[in-house]
């Protein structure tokens, strides 16, 4: 490293975040972790995002402003911004989140002490449009083996010689580009978990997750579906990406994930689910278990959504104080792929 060039690169690509934007900023730069560069790519906004950010930058020198003239998209802008990066540690921020001011330090302590780790990530507690917190920290998520990480994108730490090595952010798995990349990490090396809440997830109605169409996202979740169940026995999925123009994967389930994750965002931002209709379409759901799941929550968040989330509050305290026998804080977790 030279002797100008910052210990750690924060990336951030926003497209269209300036309701959320001064928030996460000053988390950042309220850090004890104080070495670090500030990289923001903005991706083409149209919403006073890149006249706030250009105010930021001259406020802070540690914030270096790149923009995009036309829209990039989730992978492009994703691979874009880390491009920038000048220091060999990447942490990833998301402009609708909130980091913890110890997260960047404890992270960074993390991949100095364990050159085995290619990745470190941080659980999270959900809040809302209003930054009130919705959804509590779920330890549970680390103690189950699952191919699908449990923290959010935002919050992971790499490096950049191993982002390079994978190829970084694959477009054509754009929507679950994140979990690509880190699945192909982790053929690389350790991905683990810190499992404090050193992040805060917001929900809220223009996230991807809940704005996009249900038809869109499951076409999306059944390919993934092939995707990961050709990783799951060990083998290389790419022949599954490239094929993905014909191929469905499981209808029923893409669909029903796809209804779940929606449903899910907006109930967090504190709306009803408003997934009853598509859930009863003809052949839009099988009779398995999980389906008949989903049907249940979404006619009990149709009736009253307030009681469902006090209900899922709940049973997930529950089952993180559970797996808070196995997981203890101050220790990193490694993330249980099988």
């Amino acid at each position: 490293m030279r002797s100008n060039e910052p210990r750690l690169s924060v990336v951030m690509p926003v497209r269209n975040g300036r309701a959320f934007l001064d928030e996460c900023v000053r988390s950042v730069l309220a850090q004890t972790f104080r070495d670090f560069e500030f990289v923001i790519l903005d991706d083409a906004s149209d919403d006073g995002t890149g006249e706030a950010l250009r105010d930021w930058a001259r406020r802070d020198a540690r914030i270096r402003v790149v923009e995009s003239r036309r829209p990039l998209g989730l992978s492009g802008s994703s691979n874009a911004v880390v491009r920038e990066a000048r220091a060999p540690l990447v942490a990833r921020m998301d402009a609708d989140d909130v980091a913890h001011p110890e997260r960047l330090a404890r992270q960074v302590a993390v991949m100095g002490e364990r050159p085995d780790v290619v990745l470190v990530g941080t659980l999270c507690e959900g809040i809302d449009a209003a930054g009130r917190r919705v959804r509590p920290r779920d330890r549970w998520r680390l103690v189950r083996a699952s191919l699908y990480p449990p923290f959010p994108h935002g919050s992971v730490m790499f490096r950049r010689a191993d982002f390079e090595e994978v190829g970084g952010y694959h477009e054509e798995c754009a929507g679950w580009e994140d979990q690509d990349f880190f699945l192909r990490l982790s053929r690389r090396g350790r991905v683990v978990v810190l499992p404090e809440t050193l992040y805060l997830y917001r929900y809220h109605v223009s996230n991807s997750t809940g704005g996009s169409p249900v038809e869109q996202r499951a076409r999306l979740y059944g390919v993934r579906g092939l995707c990961l169940a050709e990783f799951g026995e060990g083998r290389d999925y790419a022949r599954v990406i490239a094929d993905a123009a014909r191929l469905n994967g499981d209808a029923p389930r893409a669909t029903n994930e796809a209804l779940y994750q929606t449903g899910s965002m907006r109930l967090w931002a504190g709306q009803p689910p408003d997934i009853l209709g598509d859930a009863l379409r003809p052949g839009a759901l099988d009779l398995s278990a999980r389906s008949l799941l989903t049907l249940a929550l979404a006619a009990w968040g149709r009736v009253s959504p307030s009681t469902l989330r006090l209900c899922l509050r709940s049973f997930i305290r529950a089952r993180d104080r559970v797996a808070g026998r196995r997981v203890k804080d101050g220790e990193p977790f490694e993330w249980r792929l099988r």
